[in-house]
Parts: C-alpha cells; structure tokens; sequence
C-alpha cells in the first residue's frame, strides 16, 4: 500500500509458504491485559499502527536499509572491534 510494486502486482505474489519446523509455536500473542489491570499501562500504539510505522521508517530510510542488506556495515564493525586474533563477525573455524 506505501510502495506499490512497479508492475502492478501484489507483493501477496512473492509470499512462499514452507512447512513448519517441528516443536514451532503456531501462534505467537501477546495479552498485556494484567499490566493495564495491575499497573495501568497500555500500548501507545495498536499493532496496525505500529506496523504501519515500521514500514513507514525503513521506506523513508533506504540508505540505512542497503547497508544493513549489503553486509557493508561489518566493515564498520571489523574496524571498531577488531583485535588481533580475530574479527567479531567473522565466520567460527
């Protein structure tokens, strides 16, 4: 609905269903009821909302999105972490 796909079609399209792994929950939920009963919090935001922003922010953020999807950002990190054996995102042995 943000970004319509150039050609017209649905995203619905590229959706691919695979098997579930065995012991997987089939449902994920969360109830926050008892932290509105006992502490009187609530959401600012329902999940429609939140999602809505979500992809809102990473549309607005291509260049971010890119560098995390490149790898290009593990140089960043090679560079700050690096020690002398080793860098942290380097594969194990």
């Amino acid at each position: 609905e943000l970004a319509p796909r150039a050609d017209g079609q649905s995203y619905a399209q590229q959706i691919t269903f695979v098997q579930d792994r065995p012991g997987h929950d089939r449902r994920y939920a969360i109830d926050a009821s008892k932290l509105e009963r006992e502490l009187g919090w609530k959401p600012a935001e329902t999940f429609e909302s939140g999602i809505r922003k979500t992809v809102q922010w990473y549309l607005a953020h291509q260049d971010w999105v890119r560098g995390v999807t490149s790898g290009a950002y593990r140089q960043w990190i090679d560079l700050q972490y690096a020690d002398t054996d080793a860098s942290t995102t380097k594969e194990p042995a």
